[in-house]
């Protein structure tokens, strides 16, 4: 059983310390060291010491699950869809209009190489790690979703943030009531597809 201390400490440096530095300016290939190697440390953490076993949990609500995911959805793509509209017109729709193959190609990638990792790493480990340590599981939520958007910092956007932390709310909310890695990537997928769909994955480093 490892302490609250050690705990902290590893908080601090994963969730903290780490996503800063991808901040500063640093050679590209140290940063995917330093990110393959906490990557590896996570699912140590989550296999070893947390004896968690990556498999479908039974009696998922997926009905409920759909529906809400999809009522969220239509909001985000009306808000998303003005946004665009209003701001930066010739980026609507503009790679699945023009780069069909592209925008499946990114999709696919995306899903299983980014948002699958993310959420082990900021709901599955950070869950099963630090929620003991908060007593207010409403500040526990919005701590998660507050890291989740400075895991976004190295993007220098403003407005990256501000989606990562409200759609950090909605993921951490998830996890908490499914208790279910597949369905929050699932959820994660959807969104962040939608928003490269939509027009507004330039800004969060998809290829244009």
């Amino acid at each position: 059983m490892q302490s609250s201390a050690y705990k902290l400490s590893e908080f601090f440096i994963v969730f903290i310390l780490v996503p800063v530095s991808f901040a500063i300016e640093y050679p590209i290939w140290i940063k995917i060291i330093i990110g393959l190697l906490g990557f590896l440390y996570i699912l140590f953490v989550l296999l070893r010491v947390e004896k968690n076993k990556f498999r479908i949990a039974q009696n998922l609500d997926w009905s409920s699950f759909i529906k809400r995911t999809f009522l969220q959805l239509i909001g985000i793509a009306l808000l998303t869809t003005s946004y665009v509209w209003f701001v930066d017109s010739s980026n609507l729709y503009v790679v699945v209009l023009n780069k069909p193959l592209l925008w499946l190609t990114i999709l696919f990638l995306y899903s299983f190489f980014s948002v699958y990792p993310q959420e082990l790493i900021y709901r599955t480990f950070f869950f099963q790690r630090y929620l003991s340590l908060f007593k207010n599981k409403t500040l526990f939520i919005i701590v998660n979703a507050a890291l989740f958007s400075l895991a976004h910092i190295f993007f220098k956007n403003g407005l990256v943030m501000i989606i990562t932390f409200f759609g950090g709310i909605l993921f951490a909310l998830t996890y908490r009531n499914t208790k279910s890695t597949l369905l929050v990537t699932i959820e994660h997928a959807i969104y962040g597809c939608w928003l490269f769909t939509v027009g507004m994955g330039e800004m969060l480093g998809f290829p244009h």
